[in-house]
């Protein structure tokens, strides 16, 4: 399958999904948006792949909305327009849904947009390479794993463009890094370094520009050949899953997975792997 403005490309069970406007520090379109649901919908059905790694090309990530698209969405988003004419600067500003790719035990919210990427049954690595600016920083939080080059900046952008928390930001967003630093980032729409991105959680580690793609195409080699990709994909939906739930809640509803699991090849195969010595052969099954 060919695409206009991502790149596919899968190799030793790691999918690899690339923005592809380095020109425009890919900023982010309609196209590109439908282009990356389709990729993670085939990445989604291929057995062969087992983790997904979501980066951008040339010296960003995505540098936010593509500017012609907030153009046209301020031009027809006055308050006193019209319901149509409202929902039509929502799709001009990207506001899409379409089917959800995966089949995990999740909210029908997550299959708005982007939001629809904890759904994926299994893990999305997000390699942010540069510049991470608005909707490019709120993809980079439903990925599962976010790392950073040394060369990254992060900004949420909004309030300085006379917007708001957009696409579930205010829900995901201080889930991850805190409601104080949540506030920040959001009232502010500072800059901040990569340095500091790791200070306060927003990502999980910081890579050399030198070797970046390298150290986390390296994790994800260690998911794709060393884990369970039934345990990976149960995990996900159980932790997603337990953000609705209260302690007591969550602790049932993980009962029946942890029975299942015993039940599995991918276990019978975690302890032959163990007790033999030698590198795991997961069905995930």
């Amino acid at each position: 399958m060919s695409y206009e403005q991502i790149v596919y490309e899968v190799q030793d069970g790691v999918a690899t999904l690339t923005l592809n406007r380095p020109d425009r520090l890919n900023a982010w379109t309609p196209v590109m948006e439908r282009e990356v649901r389709e990729a993670m919908t085939v990445a989604t059905a291929d057995e062969a792949v087992r983790v997904i790694i979501l980066t951008g090309a040339g010296r960003g990530f995505c540098a936010g909305a593509d500017m012609s698209g907030l153009s046209q969405a301020s031009q027809g988003a006055a308050s006193d327009s019209a319901p149509s004419d409202r929902h039509a600067a929502m799709r001009a500003a990207g506001y899409a849904a379409g089917p959800i790719p995966g089949g995990l035990d999740l909210p029908q919210a997550f299959s708005y947009r982007h939001a629809y990427f904890p759904t994926v049954p299994k893990p999305i690595i997000a390699a942010l390479n540069g510049p991470t600016a608005g909707v490019g920083l709120i993809v980079s939080l439903y990925a599962d794993i976010r790392f950073a080059s040394q060369a990254a900046v992060f900004t949420t952008a909004f309030a300085r463009r006379g917007l708001v928390a957009e696409h579930g930001i205010d829900w995901i967003l201080p889930r991850i890094v805190g409601l104080p630093n949540a506030l920040d980032l959001l009232m502010s729409a500072r800059k901040i370094s990569a340095e500091e991105a790791l200070q306060m959680g927003l990502v999980n580690k910081v890579f050399a520009r030198e070797s970046f793609m390298e150290e986390v195409r390296a994790y994800a080699l260690e998911l794709a050949l060393m884990v369970s990709p039934r345990s990976m994909r149960t995990i996900k939906n159980q932790l997603f899953r337990a953000q609705n739930l209260d302690f007591g809640q969550a602790l049932y509803a993980s009962i029946p997975d942890v029975v299942d699991s015993l039940h599995s090849e991918d276990f019978k195969e975690g302890v032959a792997h163990f007790v033999e010595k030698r590198a795991p052969r997961f069905s995930g099954r």
